[in-house]
C-alpha cells in the first residue's frame, strides 16, 4: 500500500534490542477501553483520580495532569513568575524543552554544567556561578533518574530563586529531601512513550504552593474559572476568564492508564535497576567505555537511562552505526542545548559538558529486558569498539 502521493511508507527498523519498549498490562488496556466505551474522553474524573494518586505518591498537596512534561515545565515557570527580563539557570546536558519554554515566557536560559564524568547531574558550583540578580528560577534536572545533589534546595533558597525540578526521568526516585518532584516550588514529570511511566504523551506538575497551584489551574485550561467536566456534571453553568491561558490538559484514557501503571512503577524501576547493574558489570572489562554514577549519593534512582561514556577519540557515530547493523538501537542523551543554533551565544558555564558531549551514548534499557538482550547489547558494544 502506497503512502499519500504515491510514495512507499518508510520502513521501521526491526531491532533485536530496541532502546525502549512498552508493554502495557491487561489492566491498563481494560482501564482505557472502559473510558473509550464510556463516552467521556476529555479531562474529567479519571484525570482527577490520577492526580490524587501522584499527589499521594510524591507527598504533594497539589498535582495537575498536563498534556506533556514540556507543558508542566512551562506552567511551573509561569507560576513562579518567570517573564521578560528574567533568567532561568538550567543544565545544558538536558532535553531542549526547558530552554524552549523559558524563551516562550520571554526570559533567557543560562546554561550550567554537570558535576563530572562520573556524575551527570547539575553542578552546584556551576549553578552558584550562574545566578545573577536577574535569575528568577533554577531548573534542576534529575539526569537519568538519579536525584540531583540535595544541596541545590538550600542554594536556591539562600539566593531567593525558585527551584523547579525537571523530574521527567525521575518518577519513583527520592533522596533526603523526599520524593523527586517535591523538593522545590514545583516538580514536573513526563509520561512520554519512553519514560518509566509511559502514556505516549502526558505530564504532571506537583507543588505545595497554594499560589502556584492557583496559577497553574487557570493557565492549564485557557484561564477559565471552571472546566468542561464541572459544567457537564452541573457543578457550574458558566465561566469567567481571569487571564490568558492555554489548553495543556490531559485526556481521560491516558489518565486511566497512568493510574494503573503507578501500581507497576516500583517493580518496573527495580527491574531497570537490575538490568542497569548487569550492564555496568558487563561494561567493566570492555576497553574504551565507562558508565557514570559508579559512586552514588544517598537516595533512590529511578534508573531511567543506561548511559555510558566512550573513550576520547572514539567516533560515536561509527559505534552507533555498527550497533545498528547488529540490531541494537542506541541514542544520545543529550546534544547539549547551548550548541543548538537557537541558543548559540547564550551565557553558558559548561566546561565538563563540552568535554564529554561527543562521548555520551545511551544503551537500551526497559523493565522486561531479557538476559539475552543484555548480552546482545554488550556483545554489540564490544564488537563496535573493537
Amino acid at each position: 500500500m502506497s503512502a499519500p502521493g504515491g510514495e512507499e511508507p518508510a520502513s521501521v527498523p526491526q531491532w533485536s534490542v530496541p532502546l525502549a519498549d512498552v508493554r502495557l498490562p491487561p489492566a491498563a488496556v481494560s482501564a482505557a477501553t472502559e473510558v473509550l466505551e464510556g463516552g467521556w474522553l476529555s479531562m474529567g474524573p479519571r484525570v482527577e483520580e490520577f492526580e490524587r494518586a501522584v499527589a499521594e505518591r510524591t507527598g504533594s498537596p497539589f498535582a495537575f495532569a498536563c498534556s506533556s512534561g514540556t507543558a508542566a515545565l512551562q506552567l511551573a515557570l509561569a507560576g513562579a513568575g518567570v517573564g521578560p527580563g528574567d533568567e532561568v539557570v538550567m543544565p545544558s546536558l538536558s532535553f531542549v524543552a526547558g530552554a524552549n519554554v523559558t524563551r516562550e515566557l520571554g526570559a533567557e536560559p543560562v546554561f550550567c554544567d554537570v558535576i563530572s564524568e562520573d556524575d551527570l547531574t547539575l553542578s552546584i558550583d556551576s549553578v552558584e556561578r550562574s545566578i545573577t540578580p536577574q535569575t528568577t528560577a533554577v531548573i534542576a534536572m534529575h539526569y537519568g533518574g538519579v536525584p540531583c545533589a540535595p544541596e541545590l534546595v538550600d542554594l536556591a533558597a539562600s539566593r531567593g530563586v525558585a527551584l523547579i525540578e525537571d523530574a521527567a526521568h525521575a518518577i519513583g526516585a527520592s533522596a533526603p529531601p523526599g520524593e523527586c518532584g517535591s523538593w522545590g516550588e514545583a516538580g514536573c514529570f513526563s509520561f512520554f512513550a519512553n519514560k518509566n511511566l509511559p502514556l505516549g504523551e502526558g505530564g504532571m506538575l506537583v507543588t505545595a504552593s497554594d499560589e502556584l497551584a492557583e496559577t497553574v489551574r487557570l493557565l492549564r485550561s485557557h484561564g477559565m474559572t471552571t472546566v468542561t467536566w464541572q459544567r457537564h456534571t452541573g457543578h457550574a453553568s458558566s465561566y469567567d476568564v481571569l487571564r490568558p491561558g492555554h489548553n495543556m490538559r490531559l485526556d481521560e484514557a491516558r489518565a486511566a492508564i497512568g493510574t494503573v501503571l503507578l501500581d507497576e512503577l516500583d517493580g518496573w524501576n527495580a527491574a531497570r535497576a537490575e538490568h542497569l547493574e548487569a550492564l555496568r558489570a558487563g561494561i567493566g572489562p570492555i576497553d574504551g567505555v565507562t558508565m557514570p554514577f559508579a559512586r552514588r549519593r544517598e537516595g533512590r534512582s529511578a534508573n531511567h537511562l543506561a548511559v555510558c561514556l566512550l573513550g576520547e577519540g572514539i567516533d560515536r557515530e561509527e559505534v552507533r552505526e555498527r550497533m545498528r547493523t547488529a540490531g541494537v538501537q542506541t541514542s544520545v542523551h543529550y546534544p547539549p542545548t547551548h550548541l543548538f543554533s537557537a541558543y548559540r551565544g547564550a551565557r553558558a558555564d559548561v566546561a565538563v559538558t563540552e568535554a564529554i558531549q561527543e562521548r555520551v551514548l545511551t544503551l537500551p534499557l526497559f523493565p522486561h529486558m531479557t538476559a539475552d538482550q543484555r548480552d546482545r547489547v554488550l556483545e554489540a558494544l564490544a564488537d563496535s569498539l573493537g
